[in-house]
């Protein structure tokens, strides 16, 4: 098989970008708790919600989110992997806005919103931000989901 694209000319080049546009901090120090069983994407979502501006708790599962909600109710959105062990990121959703029933939430998986949606784990018309997302895809989903 072979793949045939266009040659990059000095003219195409100079008309490009130098360098991704930047993100602008989004957060007003709103409180967001991160649910990531992942421990190196949950430092990098961590991370990035802080960057963004907000003020970014984070919880290796469903378990230790449910004890921070109880301790922070302060928190405005829980972004919460969808597919963890024991407590999947829907159950713990559920219980989290049956304590908090103002609580904003943001899910967030590496399979597609068919598979998640199709497949049962996720209702239709969810907030759902597809992995790996970038800076920006964050930036606005949150802002997006914490508006509504």
């Amino acid at each position: 098989m072979k793949i045939y694209l266009p040659r990059l000319t000095d003219q195409v080049a100079a008309t490009m970008p130098v360098s991704l546009p930047a993100v602008s901090a989004a957060g007003a120090g709103e409180v967001i708790l991160v649910v990531e069983d992942d421990p190196m994407m949950l430092k990098f979502t961590t991370e990035a919600v802080r960057e963004l501006g907000y003020t970014a708790l984070h919880a290796d599962n469903a378990a230790a989110a449910l004890a921070i909600l109880d301790k922070r109710p302060d928190i405005r959105l829980l972004f919460t992997d969808v597919v963890m062990p024991d407590v999947g990121g829907k159950k713990l959703a559920d219980e989290a806005v049956r304590k908090h029933p103002d609580l904003k939430i943001l899910y967030t998986t590496g399979y597609t919103a068919n598979a998640v949606v199709h497949g049962g784990v996720l209702d239709a018309g969810v907030n759902l931000l597809g992995k790996p997302f970038t800076l920006e895809q964050l930036s606005t989903k949150l802002r997006l989901v914490l508006d509504q």
